[in-house]
């Protein structure tokens, strides 16, 4: 049934590859914990004691309680499937209970930090440099998901409405407006690539040295490089951009709904978290301004 659910969440739920592949990796390591610990290869034979019993055993290995969670969630998918399959007929997953996690705020680069970056750090005018600045500035300026940047075409960019296309998750297509400053640096990154032989065969936006697409390990060792020149923060990530793309936008006073389309979350709960950093901001601008804070 695992090919078989598969096939359900790529093409009826339409999950991305990313999380069609994480859910893959999810199911593999609860199948051999099954075989290997209770000797069961039957679904319909796990009862919530032997679930239990395989998240007990990723805390001791000291995978995070967020990780763990995500794993249950791959779980709670997959036996709904089974159930709506009739392949079982009760629920065991309705008996565990997640393990609490501990709220973080997001990390995010500071407005002055960001602004040094991409306004005094030298990228050169060759493709790569161009590349790389285009890059960091489209996470900071829109905020989008490292797998959305990856896969973005030259088709995905219009100039004459100075907004471009991005395919979200499960496939959901949004509008990102970008700015004029923006467009200036687009036109200039496309007369390089345009003017590249190799580069230009490629209907993908971001190449590596090769011509080929660009990987998404290829665009977080960049982040990093770049982000390790300004900042000491512990992670230098696109998420962090994606992080710092929120947490500004609402400082400045962005309605939070408005930020919710731009980011393709679901829901406002997943916009929510960047509120925090807001709450905090005013709680320090309070303390050093009231004379009895």
């Amino acid at each position: 049934m695992k090919e078989s659910f598969i096939k359900y969440i790529q093409y009826e739920k339409r999950y991305s590859s990313h999380t069609i592949t994480a859910y893959q990796n999810d199911l593999k390591q609860f199948y051999d914990f099954l075989a290997k610990t209770h000797e069961v290869t039957d679904i319909a034979d796990v009862n919530h004691i032997f679930i239990r019993s395989w998240i007990v055993s990723l805390m001791d290995q000291k995978i995070t309680p967020r990780s763990i969670n995500r794993k249950i969630t791959t779980l709670k998918t997959y036996y709904k499937f089974l159930l709506r399959e009739g392949v079982i007929e009760q629920n065991p997953m309705l008996k565990i209970l997640s393990p609490k996690t501990s709220k973080r705020l997001p990390v995010f680069v500071d407005k002055g930090t960001m602004n040094h970056l991409l306004d005094h750090v030298e990228f050169g005018d060759h493709y790569i440099g161009l590349r790389d600045k285009f890059i960091l500035e489209l996470f900071y300026a829109t905020g989008m998901r490292l797998s959305e940047l990856v896969c973005l075409k030259v088709t995905s960019i219009d100039l004459f409405n100075n907004n471009l296309k991005v395919m979200g998750k499960r496939n959901k297509e949004r509008i990102i407006p970008f700015s004029i400053p923006m467009k200036s640096l687009i036109t200039k990154y496309l007369s390089a690539k345009k003017s590249d032989e190799l580069l230009k065969q490629s209907e993908y936006l971001f190449l590596n040295k090769s011509g080929k697409q660009i990987s998404r390990e290829q665009v977080q060792v960049l982040v990093k490089k770049y982000l390790t020149m300004v900042t000491t923060l512990d992670k230098k990530s696109p998420h962090v951009l994606r992080h710092t793309f929120a947490t500004n936008m609402l400082n400045n006073g962005a309605e939070i709904n408005s930020v919710k389309e731009i980011l393709g979350h679901a829901s406002l709960a997943a916009t929510q978290v960047y509120t925090h950093n807001t709450i905090e901001k005013l709680k320090n601008i309070h303390k050093q301004a009231h004379p009895k804070a």
